[in-house]
């Protein structure tokens, strides 16, 4: 039959607790006292609570302190011995290292030495001891933490000091024998901490030098999913947004208005910006915070047929709290009554080579700087009639003559996508003499016949071609080209 003592607790003939029981939690020793384990010091199979829960029990060999759901804790101030270690160091975490000091077995240390460099005395080794420290502040490549050993006890098989001189160090010593000493059984030279840089997703991501870029040529989120903690002004983003250029007008028609287009270089991250650069004017700024911001690529606005559809405006872009206007229409000869608004935008359409014949407004609705410039004027006079030029970025659509149409603005230049491309060029308008060129940057040109004239340039913004069509003709203009979102910052 097994014997068992039923106790709450088991205290000393000075009434110092020995173990006790509350709840379920059992307390082995009193503070100031060492717990050791040896042989039995009563002979007895178990001691139980008064509950009948166990204290300790001994099955065979196997000696057990309390029973399933037990927390089983040494008293406040109390240590142990004859247990044994598991491998790990107990971290003083109260305690940071800032100048020489003397460590002790089974505890860790961070060293911080941003202040200086200084010593880590190992304590006098015996086999199983266990110590560790970790570079606290990752300064150990200005300021190294020295290691040195007891008296004439090794590290590593060698009576030296050894210097740890990596960023972010982490290193674990256990004591062995008299032979080796002190071996080092983890060696962290990796330093793994939070990235302090903005990181963001969304669009298709290229790196260039220490930037991230991002470029949307359809509609989509950037979502910063970090802040940067480096420094404010990290988290102002460079970008460019460029709003969907118009189609040009059928008919003796003006070219179409390239779209809007809108840019901030931030300082922090160096590339060839365009004229254009708004910064460091606050409307133009933004400053990112950890959040989805949805970005709206605009289309570009569809042809005109050879009749007297008025050509399609092109749609805006949108990031944050920047919009680029889309290009003003090219007017054709069925938009030759009152003047139609649809030739204003970011950049003017072109004037019809007929009556009503002005140039739409660029830089509409007003930004600074310019997002767009006007439309060139067509020509009511024979023998061609031909349409005025759309407006680019940076240059005013052509006005057309008598016998030739206006060319198309010119586009701008930046490097924010790590080369330098050119966008935002306005639509040639058309004639039946010359027919007016595409701006730079992807216009489209004019035309004069039966033909189609050329569209702009897929994710330009750039506006597309007027054709002059002539009566009885069919031909039929040029569509606007998509707009285009491009964010970029640094991220490392």
């Amino acid at each position: 039959m097994t014997s068992k003592i039923k106790v709450d607790n088991i205290a000393d003939q000075d009434d110092n607790n020995i173990i006790n029981e509350s709840g379920d939690v059992i307390t082995v020793g009193a503070a100031g006292d060492t717990v050791a384990v040896a042989g039995n010091i009563v002979k007895s199979n178990a001691y139980q609570a008064s509950d009948g829960g166990n204290i300790a029990s001994q099955s065979g060999t196997t000696i057990t302190l309390g029973a399933s759901g037990d927390t089983v804790t040494l008293a406040s101030g109390a240590s142990q011995s004859g247990f044994g270690r598991t491998g790990t160091v107990d971290w003083q975490t109260s305690s940071i290292k800032t100048a020489t000091f003397t460590a002790a077995n089974g505890e860790g240390y961070f060293a911080n030495t941003s202040g200086g460099a200084f010593t880590m005395n190992l304590p006098a080794g015996s086999a199983g001891n266990i110590v560790s420290v970790v570079d606290y502040t990752n300064t150990f490549q200005t300021n190294n933490l020295t290691v040195a050993a007891n008296g004439s006890q090794k590290i590593g098989g060698v009576q030296a000091t050894v210097a740890l001189d990596t960023e972010g160090q982490s290193v674990t010593f256990v004591y062995v024998d008299d032979t080796e000493g002190w071996k080092n059984v983890q060696d962290s030279t990796s330093n793994v901490t939070g990235n302090p840089f903005l990181i963001a997703t969304g669009g298709t991501i290229t790196t260039s030098g220490n930037c991230k870029i991002h470029t949307f040529t359809g509609p989509g989120t950037f979502t910063v999913c970090n802040v940067s903690t480096n420094c404010a002004a990290e988290n102002i983003v460079s970008y460019m947004v460029i709003a969907g250029g118009a189609g040009g007008g059928a008919r003796h028609g003006g070219g179409g208005g390239a779209g809007g287009f809108r840019e901030i270089k931030s300082p922090l991250t160096p590339y060839t910006a365009s004229p254009l650069d708004g910064y460091p004017s606050a409307p133009n700024r933004v400053t990112v915070t950890a959040q989805a911001y949805p970005i709206t690529v605009g289309a570009g606005g569809s042809g005109q047929p050879g009749g007297c559809t008025p050509a399609g405006v092109g749609g805006v872009s949108t990031f944050s709290t920047i919009t680029s206007a889309g290009g003003g229409a090219g007017m054709g000869f069925g938009d030759s009554g009152p003047a139609p608004s649809i030739k204003n935008g970011g950049s003017g359409g072109g004037g019809v080579g007929f009556t009503n014949n002005g140039g739409g407004s660029g830089n509409t609705p007003p930004v600074s700087p310019p997002q767009g410039q006007n439309g060139g004027n067509g020509v009511t006079s024979g023998p061609n009639y031909s349409g005025g030029g759309g407006g680019g970025a940076t240059g005013s659509g052509g006005t057309a003559g008598p016998g030739a149409a206006g060319n198309g603005g010119a586009g701008v230049t930046t490097s924010i996508t790590a080369s330098p491309v050119t966008r935002a060029g306005g639509g040639g308008g058309g004639s039946g003499g010359g027919q007016g060129s595409g701006g730079s940057g992807g216009g489209g040109s004019g035309e004069g016949g039966s033909g189609t004239a050329g569209s702009g340039t897929v994710n330009t913004g750039s506006g597309g071609g007027g054709n002059r069509s002539p009566t009885g003709g069919n031909g039929a203009s040029g569509g606007g080209g998509s707009g285009i979102v491009v964010i970029r910052y640094k991220f490392q």
